[in-house]
Order: C-alpha cells, then sequence, then structure tokens
C-alpha cells in the first residue's frame, strides 16, 4: 500500500519528525551523561525510558513503512545517490533497532536494574555477565557515533535536496497531502 501522492503518510511524518527529536535528544543525553558526573542520574532516568520509546516507535515505523512504501525518488537522482539513500535510510533503522537493544542487555550484564518510572521494571534480557557488559558498553558508545554520523548525513541529504536540488523530497516528509 502507498500513499500514491508523492509524500509520506501522516503516521510516518509524525512518527520521524518526533523521533528525530527524540534522538537528537538521546545523542546529547548520553555525551552529558558520560561528561558529568552531577547531571548522570537524572540523565540515567532519562535515558532509559527514551531508549525503549524509541525502541517501540521503531517496530511501529517499521510496521507503517511495510505498509504504505514510500514515495519514489526523483527519476533524475544518481543511481549512486539513491543506492545512498535506501541504503542509509535502511542503516538508520537498524541503528534505531539496535541502541536501545544494546542498552537494554548491556544493563541486563551488568546486573542493574533496567527502571523505566517508579516500580515498572524491565526484565533482563541477557545474563549478568561482566565481560559481556564491556563489549556491549563499547558497542553502544561506538554505535552512537556512527548514529550521529548517519543522522548528521541525513540531514546534509536532506537539505541538499531541498536547497540544491529542489526536487520535492524534503518536501515528502516534511507536510502532506493526507
Amino acid at each position: 500500500m502507498s500513499t500514491g501522492n508523492g509524500h509520506f503518510n501522516l503516521l510516518a511524518r509524525v512518527l520521524h519528525w518526533s523521533m528525530a527529536l527524540m534522538i537528537v535528544a538521546m545523542l546529547f543525553i548520553g555525551v552529558t551523561m558520560v561528561a558529568s558526573l552531577h547531571l548522570r542520574p537524572v540523565l540515567i532516568d532519562l535515558h532509559r525510558p527514551l531508549g525503549i520509546a524509541i525502541l517501540l516507535l521503531v517496530l511501529l515505523r517499521l510496521y507503517n513503512r511495510l505498509r504504505h512504501r514510500p514515495p519514489a525518488l526523483p527519476a533524475d537522482l544518481p543511481v549512486w545517490q539513491g543506492v545512498a539513500a535506501k541504503a542509509s535510510h535502511w542503516m538508520l533503522y537498524a541503528l534505531m533497532l539496535a541502541m536501545p537493544l544494546i542498552g537494554w542487555a548491556m544493563l541486563s550484564a551488568g546486573g542493574y536494574p533496567i527502571v523505566l518510572w517508579g516500580s515498572l521494571h524491565l526484565p533482563p534480557i541477557v545474563p549478568h555477565t561482566p565481560a559481556l557488559y564491556a563489549a556491549l558498553r563499547n558497542a553502544h558508545s561506538l554505535l552512537a557515533y556512527v548514529l550521529f554520523a548517519t543522522v548528521l548525513m541525513h540531514v546534509g541529504a536532506a537539505l541538499f535536496h531541498l536547497w540544491v536540488r529542489r526536487d520535492g523530497v524534503f518536501q515528502a516528509m516534511a507536510r502532506g497531502k493526507d
């Protein structure tokens, strides 16, 4: 099923922009958690539930994307740019899934409680193993850098389509005709 009008459907647009804000917030929260001992406890309390919210929303977003095909890219777009666009989008989806799952597994392996709100806790998804915790912590940090770089490239490409090519790609996600 497709919107058929050259625009993403309303749910896709709402999820895209709300998750964009959440992911940018998460990147800044993550950096500040590492840099500030004073703010770390408060930021951890934000980071965990926001990560799980992103995980749930990306599952909804994937479901929506599979049901509603995205608009076609412009016919005059160079092949390499089309391949790069598709690859970067799937990379973003993979990272949006991997980051919260690795964070959850990391906390599980570290033996830390995964508190969402108040008495709502997530169960551990891997056994308590210090070596696994260390590996997952490194993976979570490395993938955060990869996510940051991928987001920057995505924003750069979006602005290129908006200001240079002026081909409607940005507008397909910015506003629709629902």
